[in-house]
Formats: structure tokens, sequence, C-alpha cells
């Protein structure tokens, strides 16, 4: 499977942006399996964000309220909308299965940079 994520950018803050991540190879990793949106800034360690599983959210303290994860089953894709971004957002965002000890190879991730 390759995850492959999309819809970063520059943005001033208190912005949108809305990330997809598709899979490509076995797209039923999106449709079976709990997703979450993951980020990693310059220095840091990678947090999981926000997570999916049949249904139900779970987000980060720090973006609760902000940010909204979703999936389309059908197009093999997750998404993250975010809003109100401040310059702590900023960082590589990545999609992976909830479960890391699936161990689903990373994607490339995409950049998100918030300009203050």
């Amino acid at each position: 499977v390759r995850l492959v994520e999309s819809g970063g950018g520059l943005v001033q803050a208190g912005g949108s942006l809305r990330l997809s991540c598709t899979a490509f190879g076995r797209p039923d990793t999106i449709r079976y399996n709990a997703m979450g949106w993951y980020r990693q800034a310059a220095g840091k360690q990678r947090e999981r964000v926000a997570s999916i599983s049949r249904g139900i959210t779970n987000y980060a303290d720090s973006v609760k309220g902000r940010f909204t994860i979703s999936r389309d089953s059908a197009k093999n894709t997750v998404y993250l909308e975010m809003n109100n971004l401040t310059d702590e957002d900023t960082a590589t965002y990545y999609c992976n299965t909830a479960d890391l000890r699936l161990e689903t190879p990373w994607g490339q991730g995409t950049q998100v940079t918030v300009s203050s």
C-alpha cells in the first residue's frame, strides 16, 4: 500500500486548509482500518492529531474544535479539515492507520506552514 498526502501549503494564521490522503495499491486500508492524521514539526516527535474509527473521531487537545477528520471509503481517501490555523500547526502532516502496529509504510507527507 502507498499512502499519498496532499493539500498542504502556506497559509496565514487564522486560515484554513483541507488535507487529503489516498491509499494506492491496497485501497481497503482506509475502508477497513481506523485511520489517523499525524504531524511532525521540526525538532519534535511525530504526534497523532486526529483519528477516525467506525465514525467515532478523536482529537488531540491542541486541535480540538479546529480540525475535523473524515473519510470517503468509496474514494479510498481520508481528509483533515483544518481551521483557525496558528503557527503551532506548522508541520509535515501524514496519514496512517491509527494502530501503528500494522506497520503501514508512511507516505511522503504534506507540508503545512502557517505564517503569523
